[in-house]
Formats: C-alpha cells, structure tokens, sequence
C-alpha cells in the first residue's frame, strides 16, 4: 500500500476547505462593504379595499349635432366647411327648391281662385240672410246658400293650409345652424342628392366636452353617478379625474355593454379634441361586486418580477436584505393583480427601487 498518496489526499482536502472559507470571508467582506439600495415598500390590501378597472373610451362634445333636410333634392351650395366657427340661426347649406316653388305657384293660384269663390258666396249668403228676413226667401233657399258660403269658406282654409305646407317645404331648402359651435364634419359636395335625414354637416358645440366608454356587464353593478375616475389621453399628454355623469341602464342595442359618461373639467379640456382616445381607470370598491373577498391580496402590477413562466415581487428579509418570494397570481383588475399564494394580507413588498435589485442585495427602506 502507497502510505504517501493516503497522506496526500487529506492534504489537498484541507487546502480546498481553507480555500473556500478565504473565498467566503472575501465574498462576506464584499457584501458588507456593499452600499445598501433604497427601496419603497408597501403592504398590500385586502378585497375590502379601493379597486377598480381600466376600459378604453373616446372623448367627444357634450352637445354635438349632424344637420340634415327634411326634402329631397340636389344641394347648391354649401357655405361652410370642417373648422368654420358659425352662429345659430346660420345658413349652412341650400337644396335645390325648384319643385317645391312650382308648386307654390299651383297654391297660390288655388288660393287666389278660393277667395273669390268665397267672395261670391259671401255676397249670395248676405243677399238671401236679407231676403228671408223679409219674407222673400224660403228657409230652404237659405239653408242651401249657407252651405255654399260654408264650403267656400273651407276652401279658402285649406289653400292657405297648402300655401303654409309649401312655404314651410322652402324653409327646410334653406338649412341653418340650430346652435353656435364649430363645424366637425362636412359629408357632402354640392351637386349632391340630399335624401331627408341624410346628415350633411356636424356641428359640436364648443367649451364642453365628455368621455363616452362601454363598461361589461361583469363591472357595472359597482358603478354608480359620481364615482371617480383617472383619465389619460395619450394623443394629449393629459392625465385628470373625471366623476361619472350617466349610466345607460340598458345593454340591448350595444352587445351587453353599458355606455357611460364621464365628464370632462374646462380647466383640463385644453389641447383635448373630440375623438381622442382616453385609457379610464375607474376606482370601485371591491367588496360591492365581490361575495366575500376580505382575504382578497391585491398589488401593483409594476411591483411584479418576472423569469420565463415564474411570477414574485421583492420582499426584505429579517437581515434587510431582497429576497425574491415566488406567486400565484390570479385575475387582474386595472392596474393591480390579485395573488392566489406565496405572498401574505399586508405582507410588505417592495415596489419601487434606486437600483437593481437581485436577490440578496442590501436595502434600505425610505
């Protein structure tokens, strides 16, 4: 038997157990001469607590219009265009009338033709009344003149109830604005065939605007009027809060979602123009459309980590040191997730930090 190589081995053992334990005192050394980062933590909340849900809505004017005729007919001429500012009672646009005039000259002729059928019953009526009263005339006589003087008179009635239907047919060709604001839209040419109804100009009404959203049938049994909620417009640069002003109470004609309204502050409508886009985030409160949620935990999305398909958020330790604490995450409602497990009801956690975290690095708590 080699009595040296027997020896040999516990020696090499031993220099690599001194090795290490030099190796570990250094890397200790390290850690502790290793500035601390400054974090923020935060305890979660339970389902009790303020929650909520983001949906995406479209700003747009308070009061807002598309102006149509009421006749059909080819337009002549339109006298405004998409920006132009206009005052009530403002023509807008004109619809070829020559139609309606022809037949206002048929009225008026009828009209004319009335009155003087009325005129020469009127004499006959007064003529006969003189008669019977003098015993020249029978009541038979009288009674058959009344009638004509009475038709005659429905006659002039009528003509001139045409004469106003026609005169009212001319107004509808001349359109005007019904109140001041700007003009959105301009949806047709001159030259066009304007059907009745058929918009030809949008006018919105300026200084009040709103943001209209759908809500699913799932969230909007915790909304109610004045809830609020913070807007961000990206278009705009604009974040705000807006309280809800109007709920739809029916989904029938919009696919099971619930239209909403929520309005808009003068003081936050600078740069913001109907159409933009907004991200809603409306706070409610969990417990109203949760059955028994007290044990619910709820955190921020942006405290999550994430590594492949693992979920955690950054803990602190007893030495005050990151540890990484693996979760079940469930649902997530606007911009806070729900955890299943691994992360205890207000368990701090950190969700903010001035550095990098990695697990086992120093940290100060602000």
């Amino acid at each position: 038997m080699n009595y040296k190589k027997l020896f040999f081995i516990p020696a090499i053992a031993s220099s690599v157990l001194l090795l290490n334990a030099c190796s570990s005192g250094e890397s200790n050394k390290a850690v502790d001469n290793e500035k601390p980062i400054s974090v923020t933590t935060s305890a979660n909340t339970n389902g009790a607590s303020a929650i909520g849900f983001t949906v995406t809505g479209q700003i747009e004017a308070a009061h807002s219009t598309n102006v149509a005729t009421r006749i059909m007919g080819y337009i002549t001429k339109i006298y405004v265009k998409a920006g132009d500012r206009v005052n009530a009672g403002q023509l807008l646009f004109t619809v070829n009338s020559n139609d309606i005039q022809a037949k206002q000259s048929q009225v008026d002729a009828m009209l004319k033709q009335a009155e003087a059928a009325f005129h020469v019953a009127q004499k006959d009526f007064d003529r006969y009344t003189a008669l019977y009263k003098q015993n020249s005339a029978s009541a038979k006589e009288l009674e058959q003149i009344t009638m004509q003087y009475q038709s005659a008179k429905a006659g002039v009635e009528a003509a001139k109830g045409m004469q106003h239907e026609v005169k009212s047919q001319l107004t509808y060709a001349n359109v005007v604005a019904p109140f001041g604001g700007v003009v959105t839209q301009k949806l047709a040419d001159e030259g066009s065939l304007a059907n009745p109804g058929m918009p030809i100009v949008t006018i919105e009404q300026g200084g009040s605007l709103q943001v209209t959203a759908m809500v699913p049938e799932t969230e909007i049994a915790s909304l109610k009027v004045g809830d609020v909620a913070n807007v961000n417009v990206d278009a705009a640069n604009k974040q705000f809060q807006s309280k809800l002003i109007q709920i739809n109470p029916s989904s029938q004609f919009t696919g099971g979602q619930y239209i909403i309204k929520l309005n808009i502050p003068s003081s936050d409508a600078n740069k913001l123009m109907a159409g933009m886009y907004a991200q809603i985030k409306i706070q409610t409160k969990g417990t109203s459309v949760k059955a028994d949620t007290s044990n619910t935990v709820m955190i921020p999305t942006t405290a999550l980590i994430y590594r492949d398909q693992l979920v955690g958020v950054y803990t602190i330790s007893a030495q005050n040191t990151a540890m990484l604490r693996w979760l079940r995450v469930g649902k997530t409602e606007g911009d806070k997730v729900e955890v299943l497990s691994g992360l205890a009801k207000n368990e701090a956690y950190i969700i903010k930090a001035e550095g990098n975290l990695y697990n086992g690095a120093k940290v100060s708590v602000k």
